[in-house]
């Protein structure tokens, strides 16, 4: 397939970096398109050369790059990667970020912190980004940080779909982990018609990680609890949770996420847990290194790859939102 796709006198192309090469060709089959061919590597001291194999002057382009480890090298490959295609006269460039690096520090807790998520969507905006498309942020705010459209998808639909087909649902409770996710679970107890519990927990502010989960507050007893996240990283927050409902009497523990980080001790926290299953999405590289059977991973190319078709065609991407409620 060719990595040029025309509608009329527009042309789509699509661009990938090296992060995460799976999920890029898996929306480019989705679209019927190839990604176009590029020229990328380190050179000796780490510096980074991209360098694109067809002409990009005067199309849309679409350029994914999820932030994985080593995160900071595929920020800046992705900087580097706008900066060609805004030098090569590209019509427009909508930057594809399945997971939005330094979600988590976006607002400052302290005195002299940074407000990390912001300069990353600064950056991305200085380099000749126009547009961001991605995947459930770690808060909502971070959509004002960059001074231009973000298309803020949502991986709920995918995920609740799953846990709902599988599940006896008259014994299902949604729970969420901490009271930031409670949103997010209210839109899960919508969608699956089930009733909400909260984990009520307190992390130990001189111990990066570390938390002492309290109480539950909510009926858990004898049912099957959906653990949602956004996003697992050393997996010491949710297993606590898990740890938690398990105490208070649930019969069986699910845990869903959008984003499995999986850093660190993360590999023997899931594989030493009672949980029976943990879910996530393909936004990050596939976990199976870990060789942990009660991972499953989902795919949202096809969300992606429908998004990036509204927007190429001037099409509505709310429609998307309206239907992952």
């Amino acid at each position: 397939m060719t990595g040029i796709k025309t509608t009329g006198e527009k042309k789509l192309m699509l661009f990938s970096g090296r992060a995460h090469p799976e999920l890029a060709e898996e929306v480019a089959h989705q679209l019927g398109v190839g990604l176009v061919p590029t020229k990328a590597f380190d050179f000796a001291n780490g510096e980074i050369y991209v360098r694109f194999q067809e002409s990009a002057r005067g199309a849309d382009c679409f350029l994914i790059q999820s932030h994985t480890a080593p995160i900071n090298k595929w920020i800046m490959e992705q900087l580097i990667m706008i900066d060609a295609l805004k030098r090569a006269s590209a019509r427009s460039i909508t930057v594809i970020v399945p997971s939005y690096g330094y979600a988590r520090q976006d607002k400052k807790h302290k005195g002299r912190e940074p407000i990390s998520a912001r300069l990353v969507a600064d950056l991305l905006k200085t380099a000749g980004a126009d547009r961001i498309l991605t995947v459930d942020l770690h808060t909502d705010q971070i959509q004002g940080f960059f001074d231009g459209p973000v298309d803020h998808l949502s991986a709920l639909s995918v995920l609740a779909d799953y846990v709902g087909a599988k599940v006896d649902r008259s014994k299902l409770t949604i729970v969420s982990p901490d009271a930031g996710r409670v949103r997010v679970a209210d839109r899960w107890c919508d969608r699956l018609d089930a009733p909400l519990a909260i984990v009520h927990k307190r992390r130990d502010k001189d111990v990066a990680n570390q938390v002492t989960v309290h109480e539950v507050v909510g009926e858990v007893k004898g049912r099957v609890c959906v653990l949602v996240d956004d996003m697992i990283d050393t997996g010491g927050t949710i297993c606590a949770a898990a740890d938690a409902l398990f105490a208070h009497g649930a019969e069986d523990v699910i845990v869903t996420a959008t984003h499995g980080i999986l850093s660190g001790p993360a590999a023997d926290r899931l594989k030493n847990s009672k949980v029976s299953e943990f879910v996530f999405t393909n936004t990050l590289p596939d976990p199976s290194d870990l060789e942990l059977d009660k991972i499953t991973v989902l795919s949202i190319a096809p969300m992606i790859a429908r998004a990036v078709r509204e927007v190429f065609e001037d099409g509505s991407v709310t429609s998307l939102f309206e239907e992952q409620q």
